[in-house]
C-alpha cells in the first residue's frame, strides 16, 4: 500500500520562495519530495472552475494526491433550518469545486454536538449528509466522498464512533482521521502503539479491511486543555504529542494506504517532510 505526504494549505515556506498562487503547489510540494496537497476552503469557496481544473491537472501531472477541506461553517447537526441551508450549501459549493480538480475526499467537521442530546443531533446530522449527497449526484458530482473530521473537542460532534456512524450514510463518505484531534479530545490518550491500533482496529471492523486501503489522516503535535484542542504545534516545539513514529510503525506492519496531511502550525510541509521521513526509515527496517 503507498502512503501519501503533504501539508494543509500552502506553508511560509512556499510564500517565502515568491510563490503566491495554488497552481504552483504541485510542482513545489514534488521538488520537496511529497506527494500529497489539501487545498484549503475553510473560510468559503472561492476558487474558480477554470482555476480548479488546472490545480487538477497539475496535482495528477506531477502525482501530488489532491483532496480538500470545506468551510468551517457547517454544522450537519443543527436543528435551525436557516443553518443546516448554510452548510448545505458550503458541503454543496465544496463537492463541486472538488469534482472540478478531481480531488478527494471533501475533509469537513460535522460542528457542534448538541449539547445533551448527542444522539438527536447525530441522528439531524446523518439525514442531511444524506440529503446532500443525494443533491450532489443529482447535480453530476457523484464521483466525489467526503469525509467527516474526528474532532479536537469532546463538546463538537465527531467522536470517533459518532465519525464511523457518519460513514454509514453512504459508500462516498469515508472517515478523516484528525489523530492530533484524537489525542487532544481525549486528554492526551494517544501515547503508546496499542492506543493507535485501537483506532486502527475499529476502523477496519466497522467500515473493513478496504477502509485501511486509502485511510485520510490528519497528523501534527497539539496543544490542549481539559476542554481539548487548543492549537496545533511543531515537531520544534517540545512535549506535543501525539508520536508519528507509533503510528507509523502500524501503518508498515499492517500495511495500510494512506495519505497523511500534516497541520504543523506554518510548518506543514517542513514537518511532513519529517514524517515521511520516519515512515520510510520504518518500512526499510520492516522489509530486512
Amino acid at each position: 500500500m503507498r502512503v501519501h505526504f503533504g501539508p494543509a494549505g500552502n506553508p511560509p515556506s512556499f510564500q517565502a520562495q515568491g510563490h503566491k498562487s495554488s497552481l504552483d503547489m504541485p510542482a513545489w510540494l514534488k521538488a520537496q519530495g511529497l506527494d500529497a496537497y489539501e487545498y484549503q476552503s475553510v473560510r468559503g469557496v472561492h476558487i474558480k472552475e477554470d482555476t480548479a481544473r488546472k490545480l487538477g491537472e497539475l496535482a495528477r501531472e506531477n502525482g501530488v494526491a489532491l483532496s480538500m477541506h470545506a468551510p468551517y461553517y457547517i454544522t450537519l447537526g443543527t436543528a435551525d433550518a436557516g443553518y443546516r441551508e448554510k452548510t448545505r450549501m458550503h458541503l454543496l459549493k465544496s463537492i463541486e469545486a472538488a469534482h472540478w480538480m478531481g480531488a478527494s475526499p471533501v475533509v469537513f467537521h460535522p460542528g457542534t454536538g448538541g449539547g445533551e442530546d448527542r444522539v438527536a443531533t447525530l441522528k439531524r446530522a446523518m439525514d442531511l449528509l444524506k440529503e446532500i449527497l443525494d443533491e450532489a449526484a443529482e447535480r453530476g458530482y457523484g464521483d466525489v466522498r467526503v469525509a467527516p473530521e474526528t474532532a479536537g473537542k469532546p463538546a463538537q460532534l465527531g467522536n470517533l464512533p459518532e465519525v464511523l456512524d457518519l460513514c454509514t450514510v453512504s459508500s462516498r463518505v469515508v472517515p478523516a482521521v484528525d489523530f492530533a484531534h484524537l489525542h487532544a479530545a481525549g486528554g492526551g490518550s494517544l501515547t503508546t502503539v496499542e492506543d493507535f491500533a485501537r483506532i486502527l482496529d475499529l476502523l477496519e471492523s466497522r467500515l473493513g479491511r478496504a477502509a485501511l486501503g486509502h485511510l485520510h489522516v490528519h497528523f501534527s503535535p497539539i496543544e490542549f486543555t481539559g476542554k481539548g484542542e487548543k492549537r496545533h504545534r511543531t515537531l520544534l516545539d517540545e512535549g506535543f504529542g501525539p508520536d508519528f513514529t507509533l503510528l507509523a510503525r502500524l501503518l508498515v506492519e499492517r500495511n495500510v494506504g494512506a495519505t497523511i496531511i500534516c497541520e504543523s502550525y506554518d510548518r506543514q510541509a517542513e514537518d511532513a517532510l519529517v514524517y515521511k521521513t520516519i515512515y520510510q526509515q520504518l518500512k526499510q527496517q520492516f522489509s530486512r
